[in-house]
């Protein structure tokens, strides 16, 4: 089956079209600046040369359009028509706590989409953008929402819920909800099958680490714990959030700095994390550079970093009551060697025996293990893969 995947955010779309049988990525790209002046479109078929093409695009129809046209040119296309198209797959960011698992797109999945909109009001309002531009142009081929939150729908009350009065989960739904639930599910999964020992008894600790990141515990391959929370605000810090901190900082800086209710949340989600303490940048290969000549800003933020995410390490070591393996994904996990090794140097008591050399000289990109042979908990770096979790739920889906 030929899945298109879409990830639509405010001004940009990703897609990727997918042979689920074979698992083959057939063409991918992105749409930038949707509705905005200066849109291009990125089209890169596998096995042929890829191009950009500029023109305007006022919305998101007109953003799929272009993509859908690329993928049937009669010169650079991969399908002979949209009518190869099996089914579309859309990334969702918010499901709440309808959607434990992905569902068809209906109208009752539209509504329960619209109806996360206050927990997600970034992303979601993008999302159902991206789908009903798809609906739009096809009507009637099949498509399925995959959401961000859903894997972590396994939580027990105690992981998930904030000590706050009841009115605030009763008729606010406020509580832990978790994100890149997919990453995670795949990455858990990938790890699963190369731990020799029944999978119901695994203990995984996954850390994608990127631009965004998070942590999730998984036991038996459901996940018990993570820590992003109502929002990705949540957690250890990251490129621009601040991550966990003292809620009274909220209203002290609010009357320190004059700053509103919008304001404020852009000051912790915008101006923070990495970005805030470095004061250099928010991508860690400029923070490593900085740090490399000399500058304590930046050389702080990553052991700032690198300490937060050890410490979520070893709750969560104590949530599971042990670790079997530790795994890291994402950007900043996958790629960032120095940073892998700040956060498993001291994880000896947990039983991580580190080959640090190896750490070091590893091939990108690839699924490999860093620990020694005899290092009782393995500790993978292994290339997320959430398109194809989307691409294959979407076939399972419309295939019924």
């Amino acid at each position: 089956m030929k899945v298109l995947v879409i990830n639509a955010g405010s001004s940009s779309l990703k897609y990727q079209l997918i042979d689920t049988e074979s698992s083959d990525i057939i063409a991918k790209g992105i749409c930038e600046r949707i509705g905005m002046g200066g849109s291009k479109l990125t089209y890169k078929p596998t096995g042929k040369a890829a191009y950009e093409v500029e023109k305007d695009m006022k919305d998101h129809t007109a953003a799929i359009q272009m993509v859908l046209d690329a993928l049937a040119d009669k010169e650079m296309g991969v399908v002979g028509s949209m009518a190869e198209i099996d089914a579309v797959g859309h990334r969702i960011l918010h499901g709440g706590m309808k959607f434990t698992s992905s569902c068809l797109i209906d109208d009752a999945c539209m509504s329960a989409i619209e109806a996360c909109i206050p927990l997600g009001p970034l992303h979601n309002p993008a999302n159902l953008m991206g789908i009903r531009a798809c609906q739009t142009i096809m009507p009637n081929t099949p498509m399925v929402a995959v959401f961000d939150t859903a894997f972590h729908q396994t939580m027990p009350p105690e992981a998930y819920m904030y000590a706050l009065p009841p009115e605030a989960f009763e008729k606010h739904m406020v509580r832990r909800y978790g994100f890149h639930g997919t990453s995670h599910f795949y990455v858990s999964q990938r790890a699963i099958a190369k731990l020799d020992m029944p999978a119901a008894e695994t203990r995984i600790i996954t850390c994608h680490l990127g631009n965004g990141s998070s942590i999730a515990a998984v036991k038996g391959g459901k996940c018990i714990d993570t820590s992003m929370g109502l929002t990705p605000l949540e957690g250890v810090p990251m490129g621009t959030r601040c991550g966990d901190m003292d809620p009274a900082i909220v209203p002290f800086l609010m009357e320190k700095l004059g700053l509103d209710a919008p304001s404020m949340s852009t000051y912790m989600n915008k101006k923070s994390g990495m970005l805030g303490m470095s004061g250099v940048s928010s991508d860690f290969r400029d923070l490593a550079a900085a740090a490399a000549q000399g500058n304590e800003r930046a050389e702080l933020a990553l052991r700032t970093f690198s300490y937060k995410v050890k410490k979520y390490i070893g709750s969560y070591a104590a949530a599971l009551g042990g670790v079997d393996a530790i795994v890291f994904t994402a950007g900043v996990g996958e790629n960032d060697r120095d940073v892998r090794a700040r956060i498993l140097t001291g994880l000896e008591y947990l039983g991580v025996d580190v080959d640090f050399d190896y750490n070091g000289t590893c091939p990108r990109g690839q699924e490999v293990e860093i620990s020694k042979p005899e290092s009782k908990v393995k500790v993978f770096v292994i290339p997320t893969d959430e398109e194809m979790v989307i691409a294959k739920d979407t076939a399972r889906l419309a295939a019924k």
